[in-house]
């Protein structure tokens, strides 16, 4: 599968910060192609200490709108034990709309 489509619902958005992460709490942000941001709330630590996190998305479509076509950002947002916090590098993913 080459391409992603708005309103797909079977992907994982998987992103490497670079460091351990081990005790920390992890977030999957995003910019839509409007510029509107937000956060996933289901990311995962998939590596501690290589610092490797993913966010599966939801099975109703409903994270990625059909009508959100276009060039999404999305980073990690680690946030330390000890309060502190750090965003990953961003990546940039362009969902497509499904052909009729």
């Amino acid at each position: 599968m080459g391409k992603l489509y708005a309103g797909q619902t079977k992907f994982r958005i998987r992103l490497t910060v670079g460091q351990d992460i081990t005790g920390a709490t992890v977030l999957v942000k995003y910019r839509k192609p409007d510029g509107t941001e937000g956060s996933f709330a289901d990311a995962h630590i998939e590596d501690n200490a290589n610092g490797i996190i993913y966010c599966d998305v939801n099975a109703d479509g409903s994270e990625i709108p059909t009508a959100n076509f276009g060039e999404w950002m999305f980073w990690a947002h680690i946030t330390f034990a000890d309060g502190r916090f750090a965003p990953g590098e961003a990546i940039w993913e362009h969902f497509y709309e499904e052909p009729a």
